[in-house]
């Protein structure tokens, strides 16, 4: 249970930030569109799946992958890559590729699925037409027929000579020959329309007519004008028909072709949509603006007031005074809970469920659940919420049309009188306590207007992280469980912020009695009306506050769907303009974030709680540097060996101020602990002794400073000092100098003179005093650990007092031969990679900086295309410039890759020989051993563990650091010939 309730805290996994520029992205799907035109498929694949790997969480890529995957005849793949994109939301575009793809992977039953959906809510389509026949043919259906948006019903597939039969609202209509009719003007307003062949339905055969009729849209202010945009997702190409009313009268909109954002659009990802932009001077002075639809009806953000109230700032001023108390008044007797719904009948009714269970008899007697039904949809949920008002567990008011939530809340608050009231959306879930514990800070204080429970997902009121809203797992006994944890860390507390959350807001009845109603005439649909509540109650006195003993979950980010970024940009333009400085007021809170301690109080208590529960026999800290790469690997391997010994492992990474804990077992729960140095110094030691910290492992001291030093220190224990690199006697890290390779190891002198010219690293520029601190950290360390020989050997000429510890961090498995040691893993190649062709085909795999040799691939693939070398290399992963590899022609970059498909991806590249063309002596080397395992012999500058490696093993071959290019390209040759493999093609 402690772990499901805090698994919805964990930090987010450590992956590679979508920050490549855009325009490698564009470039990479540029030649990939160029390579499909011209019929090489192979390559546009490879091309867009080098895009995804740069963008992964575009869907506009992704979209262009499956688009791509079908133009090269993997339909299959392209059916599963489109059913990713689609899985956010539906469009047109996407559910017609989804049909092809499903039909040419012969998927002929979901296929049917997904073209009756099609033909349903988005009409005929000349290009569907065959697929329809076909699906037909293998799925026994009678035939198809579509209605397209103007109105002409296409059907196919029947008997020769047969025609369809078509009821309008039952009632029968009679169709002409031909294969297509053009029904009555009046469809657009049937209820049902059903068209059967023999009595049976056929595909397609339940036209929607709302669907395909509609229009979305939206609007919303901007300094210059009135913005918006629309389209009929059943006619994406055709131009909406919007209307602009004013206090001018009425006249259409101009629209245009357009994006709204960089993204997504409601056409689908990286469609386009139809876009207006009306100047203000263009807009009547007063009253409000709409934008209609052709049947009247408003767009999303319609109607907006144009003459807003007078200006009020609220930063830098603090507030107001007037209104509040001095004296903190008598309870309310009564409180209100108001919880509006529309939809999602199951959140909804598990919201209801967990506030009537969470209230005890003495709190239930005077607590009144108040339920505002705005025009639900779905009538199951209707019935259940009349249901409950049968049986006195809720009051129920409805709304004959869907208003939004701020008049929902108006509705429900229109009799209040002397009460407290609470607003809680319902996709929240509550556990015991909440109610009491926001009640205790509402009266705490003379002057609190209303209060707010911490959550997963609360913007500034997010636990553990503000900056990274968590999902809600675990259900209400993760809520429960976190609930009491807050109560226990936090009871009782508050801290003051400038806003709270309109998800749980309890508003005390004598700030709602000052401050006045909401506004829906301002807030329209929802979002901000809550702000602008804390606002006015702010410029009268009030003050809001955080009750950091409370926890309440939420789904977070479920209202409105689709229209939830047109309305936020409405309204808090709408905010800004009311009370100017209201950005900054919400800024300056952030950072100066008051609720750190409280969340950080509450983190630890779920650290403490849930190592109690997990029966771990102590803990074991690692010390690393947060940075990634081969030394977190390393940190992930000790981590799971230490849970599988019965230990915690606690990873501990530096950040400017101090520390950051991080849970470090393979699952992590916990949520990052961050401690300043030396200032929490003490909380610190407390929660390590307090875990069973009873040993050190010293993985990486880069970016501590001697902050970890110090702490090793102040703990006093066992320490074991793993040797990752050269940091501690090289202040470049990596032996290499300023000629861009390996430097030789020069004296002190020398080394000066090289931190003189490229800097220090590590920090310290000093080399000497580097080797200092190093010596005496190896000399007080229990042991100290390398990778290999070759390590030992080293250290030893600049650490003689020291004996290391030979550990290698893989199993090479000398004995065996390179297929032997390949057949131990049976992982499939990849698709997606470049295909063959008469080259020779280098394979190089990893994050290709300057030490790793970008340097040495371009000058060999500058070298292999000036000579015409029958010679290419693919990167599987990213360099520090692709694009100068690129250009070569002889280059093709993967892009990063996780982990999991390092291997999948190597033996997708079909290669013939494995190049690691590393400057500096590596101490290890795990893209060596992905080549192996690909089946691939290496070919590696003769320095460092890798050559002692592919010397041990004979899986490859060393030539000297320094070789001409060409020398180098001419060997790759004849290497990749010598030893190449017939079942793939021969080398020119």
């Amino acid at each position: 249970m402690r772990a499901t309730a805090a698994r919805m805290s964990r930090r987010p996994p450590h992956t590679t930030p979508d920050n490549v520029p855009e325009v490698e992205v564009s470039g990479a799907m540029r030649q990939a569109w160029r390579h499909a035109a011209d019929g090489r498929h192979g390559q546009a694949v490879a091309w867009m799946a080098r895009a995804g790997r740069m963008a992964s969480g575009d869907r506009a890529v992704r979209f262009a992958q499956a688009a791509v995957l079908l133009g090269a005849g993997q339909a299959a793949q392209a059916a599963r890559a489109v059913e990713q994109v689609m899985a956010a939301q539906e469009f047109r575009t996407g559910l017609k590729l989804l049909v092809l793809a499903l039909c040419g992977a012969g998927a002929w039953t979901r296929a049917a699925a997904a073209l009756e959906r099609f033909f349903t809510r988005y009409g005929f389509d000349p290009d569907l037409r065959g697929a329809a026949d076909l699906v037909c043919q293998r799925t026994g259906r009678p035939g198809w027929c579509a209605l397209a948006p103007d109105g002409v019903l296409h059907w196919g597939s029947l008997p020769a000579g047969d025609m369809p039969d078509m009821a309008l609202d039952g009632q029968p209509r009679a169709l002409l020959p031909g294969g297509s009719t053009a029904l009555p003007s009046y469809w657009r307003h049937v209820r049902e329309i059903r068209v059967r062949h023999a009595g049976a339905l056929l595909l397609g055969g339940r036209p929607d007519p709302v669907a395909l009729g509609a229009t979305l849209g939206a609007m919303w202010p901007d300094d210059h004008g009135l913005a918006g945009w629309a389209f009929m997702p059943a006619r994406p190409d055709h131009c909406p028909e919007l209307h602009l009313i004013d206090a001018g009268g009425r006249r259409s909109l101009t629209l245009r072709r357009g994006r709204v954002g960089r993204h997504d659009s409601a056409a689908g990802p990286g469609l386009p949509v139809w876009t207006f932009h009306v100047p203000w001077q263009a807009l009547a002075t007063g009253g409000s603006v709409r934008v209609v639809r052709p049947d009247g009806r408003d767009v999303t953000g319609s109607p907006l007031p144009v003459g807003l109230p007078a200006a009020r700032p609220v930063f830098p001023a603090m507030r107001g005074h007037g209104a509040a108390p001095v004296r903190v008044p008598p309870v309310a007797p009564r409180c209100r809970v108001v919880i509006p719904v529309y939809a999602d009948r199951v959140r909804t009714l598990a919201c209801i469920d967990s506030v009537l269970a969470s209230l005890d008899a003495p709190t239930r007697h005077v607590t009144d659940i108040m339920v505002v039904d705005d025009a639900t949809p779905d009538p199951d949920l209707a019935i259940a919420l009349g249901d409950l008002a049968a049986t006195g567990r809720i009051h129920l008011r409805r709304h004959a049309r869907n208003r939004g939530y701020p008049a929902a809340i108006c509705t429900a608050l229109a009799d209040v009188r002397g009460d407290d009231v609470v607003l809680l959306n319902s996709d929240t879930l509550v556990a015991p306590g909440w109610l009491e514990e926001m009640r205790h800070v509402a009266y705490a204080r003379a002057d609190t207007g209303t209060v707010s429970p911490l959550s997963n997902d609360a913007t500034i009121l997010t636990w553990p992280d503000p900056a990274h809203p968590a999902p809600l797992v675990g259900g209400l006994a993760a809520v429960r469980w976190l609930m009491a944890a807050a109560r226990r860390a936090n009871g009782g507390g508050d801290v003051e912020v400038p806003t709270t959350h309109g998800f749980c807001m309890f508003i005390r009845y004598d700030c709602l009695r000052h401050t006045g109603a909401f506004r829906p005439e301002l807030f329209g649909r929802g979002y901000g009306e809550e702000n602008d509540f804390c606002m006015r109650g702010r410029l009268g006195g009030w003050r809001h506050r955080a009750a950091v003993g409370a926890f309440v979950g939420h789904v977070g980010g479920v209202s409105f769907a689709s229209a939830r970024a047109d309305l936020l940009r409405r309204n808090i333009w709408i905010l800004n303009r009311l009370f100017p400085g209201y950005d900054a007021l919400v800024a300056a809170h952030i950072k100066a974030d008051p609720l750190r301690a409280a969340r950080h109080r509450l983190s630890v208590l779920v650290w403490c709680r849930g190592a109690a529960a997990a029966g771990l026999a102590g803990a074991v800290l690692l010390v690393s540097h947060g940075e990634g790469g081969g030394v977190a690997r390393v940190v992930q391997a000790r981590g799971r060996h230490w849970l599988e010994a019965g230990r915690l492992p606690v990873v501990l990474d530096p950040t400017p101020e101090g520390f950051v804990l991080r849970d470090g077992r393979p699952e992590a729960d916990w949520p990052d602990l961050h401690f300043a140095w030396p200032a929490q110094e003490p909380a610190l030691v407390a929660l390590l002794r307090a875990l069973g910290v009873a040993q050190v492992e010293i993985h990486h001291q880069l970016g501590h400073d001697a902050r970890a030093r110090a702490l090793c220190r102040v703990l006093a224990l066992p320490c074991d000092y793993y040797v990752h690199d050269y940091a501690g006697l090289c202040p470049r890290v990596t032996l290499v100098g300023p000629a861009g390779r390996y430097c030789g190891e020069p004296d002190a002198a020398g080394c000066a003179a090289c931190v003189g010219v490229l800097g220090s690293v590590v920090g310290e520029r000093d080399v000497t005093r580097l080797r200092h601190d190093t010596a005496r950290d190896l000399a007080g360390a229990r042991r100290v650990i390398v990778p290999s020989a070759e390590v030992a050997l080293r250290l030893g000429r600049y650490f003689p007092h020291v004996t290391p510890h030979v550990h290698a961090l893989e199993d090479d498995g000398p004995a065996l031969s390179l297929p032997h040691f390949a057949a131990q893993d049976v992982t499939a190649a990849a698709t997606g990679l470049p295909p063959r062709n008469d080259r020779c085909r280098v394979v190089i795999v990893g994050g290709i900086g300057v030490e790793k040799g970008h340097a040495i691939v371009l000058a060999a693939a500058r070298d292999a295309r000036a000579r015409d070398l029958p010679l290419e290399f693919v990167v599987v992963g990213h360099t520090v410039d692709d694009a100068a590899l690129l250009e070569t022609g002889r280059v093709f970059v993967t892009g990063h890759y996780d982990e999991a498909d390092g291997l999948a991806l190597v033996r997708g590249c079909a290669g013939d020989v494995g190049f690691l063309p590393a400057l500096w002596p590596e101490t290890w080397c795990f893209t060596l051993t992905l080549l192996w395992r690909a089946g691939l012999r290496a070919v590696a500058f003769d320095i460092g563990t890798v050559a002692q490696r592919i010397r041990a093993t004979g899986r490859g071959a060393c030539v000297p650091l320094g070789l001409p290019v060409h020398q180098l390209n001419t060997f790759l040759l004849s290497y990749a010939r010598a030893g190449h493999d017939v079942s793939r093609p021969v080398c020119s």
